[in-house]
C-alpha cells in the first residue's frame, strides 16, 4: 500500500472539552486540536444526501479520509479540512498492520425550507 502519495490534504482533528461555567453552572464545550496531519480526503458518492424533517432541509456531505496510523483517536473527535468542519460518523478503522486509519465523516447543514 503505498498510502504517503496520496496524502495532498491538510486536516486537523479536535476533540471535545467539556468545563462547568462557575457563574450558572452550565455545561460550556471547547474544541481543542488533538492532531494536525496530511491526509488523502475523498467525498463518498452519492455526495451529497438530503431529507425533509419538520420543514428544515438537512444535507449530509459525507467523505472518507485516510492517513497514517494515529493512536488516540475516538468517533467523538472532528475533524477540520479548511473551513468544513466535519463529524466522525465510523471509525477509525485500521489499515493493514498499523499502517493508517480510515474514519468516514459527515458535514451537516440545514436551512429552513419555504412555505
Amino acid at each position: 500500500m503505498d498510502l504517503a502519495s496520496k496524502l495532498d490534504t491538510r486536516i486537523r482533528i479536535e476533540r471535545k472539552s467539556a468545563t462547568s461555567d462557575p457563574l450558572y453552572g452550565t455545561e460550556t464545550i471547547t474544541w481543542t486540536t488533538f492532531a494536525t496531519v496530511w491526509a488523502e480526503v475523498q467525498d463518498v458518492l452519492p455526495s451529497r444526501a438530503e431529507r425533509l424533517a419538520d420543514s428544515i432541509i438537512i444535507a449530509n456531505r459525507p467523505a472518507r479520509i485516510r492517513m497514517r496510523h494515529l493512536a488516540g483517536i475516538t468517533a467523538d473527535m472532528r475533524v477540520i479540512i479548511g473551513n468544513r468542519g466535519l463529524q466522525i460518523v465510523s471509525g477509525p478503522a485500521e489499515i493493514g498492520r498499523r499502517e493508517g486509519i480510515e474514519l468516514i465523516v459527515e458535514q451537516h447543514s440545514s436551512e429552513g425550507a419555504t412555505p
